[in-house]
């Protein structure tokens, strides 16, 4: 059975204030003991309640856990940091900048700032494993994100996406549809002895002739979607998803920030089986050394 995800009243209880996420934060880089960076004894650190610190119990050195994170320079609450997390994996579609400016009456460029950094560290935590493998298939396909400016000037994205069936989905923004940015990812993220799955597209010819995997494709231009065992439904069905929470929570998403917002639904969808996961997860994604 899957896991549940956590209702709003169980972060409360949890995360009831501003002490309880810094002892968490502490506790998940540094453990409860550990060897103290200063006089070499392991020790156990305690809490400087005028400061986000906590010191040696030996010699009194101090440790900032918020150093090397997204909360180290910010005067906005650690609970609220917590808050806007538990929201992004326990909505569907994810939280607009705007929304987060409502809820905890900050401004926008905060607001911004955190769901950026809340992307960021989906994308550290999720990471890109390679797909498939020996009798397994993986679908492929690219699709546009975007429209249209006033000028009439095409602006859309260009999105490659390759999804395991019954696993995980990995998507990188391309800036052509050519063989050369295509292939290149298939190849790098697929692994050897894969069954491959596209359209009919002729970039995806080379998967075969070159490369050597067992390559299918349905013709979509003659209305052919599924063959038997052949179809493309799984990586389109992801694309639908990305598109309806784009469009019906974020608008619009410039082409600079699109693969931090792809990433976002990439966690999301590849922890779908786990939700209860999602958020244990992302408080655990902060390591002792900063992510760029």
């Amino acid at each position: 059975m899957a896991q549940k995800i956590s209702n709003i009243r169980a972060f409360q209880k949890r995360f009831p204030d501003e002490d309880s996420c810094l002892n968490h934060l502490m506790r998940s880089r540094y453990g409860e003991r550990f060897t103290c960076f200063s006089c070499q004894k392991q020790a156990t650190y305690y809490r400087v309640s005028t400061r986000r610190c906590f010191v040696c119990e030996h010699c009194g050195y101090q440790v900032y856990p918020t150093a090397g994170t997204p909360f180290e320079k910010t005067r906005t609450s650690l609970r609220d940091w917590f808050f806007v997390m538990f929201l992004f994996c326990s909505t569907r579609n994810g939280v607009a900048a705007k929304e987060v400016q409502r809820q905890l009456g900050v401004t926008y460029k905060t607001a911004w700032r955190m769901c950026h950094m809340i992307r960021l560290y989906m994308g550290y935590v999720d990471g890109d494993a390679p797909l498939g493998g020996p009798g397994k298939t993986v679908e492929a396909d690219e699709t546009f994100i975007g429209g249209k400016d006033e000028a009439g000037k095409d602006d859309k994205a260009i999105v490659m996406g390759m999804a395991e069936r019954g696993g995980d989905v990995v998507t990188r923004v391309v800036q052509a549809r050519t063989k050369a940015h295509i292939v290149p990812h298939i190849v790098r993220f697929v692994k050897e002895g894969s069954k491959i799955n596209t359209d009919e597209a002729s970039n995806f010819k080379l998967l075969k002739e070159k490369y050597g995997y067992d390559h299918e494709m349905v013709d979509h231009s003659a209305k052919e979607y599924v063959r038997g065992e052949v179809h493309t439904n799984n990586i389109e069905s992801f694309w639908s998803s990305v598109k309806r929470g784009i469009s019906g929570t974020y608008v619009w998403v410039s082409k600079k920030h699109l693969q931090l917002y792809l990433r976002e639904f990439e966690y999301r969808h590849n922890l779908r089986r786990q939700p209860g996961l999602m958020f244990e997860l992302l408080l655990q994604a902060f390591p002792k050394v900063r992510v760029e």
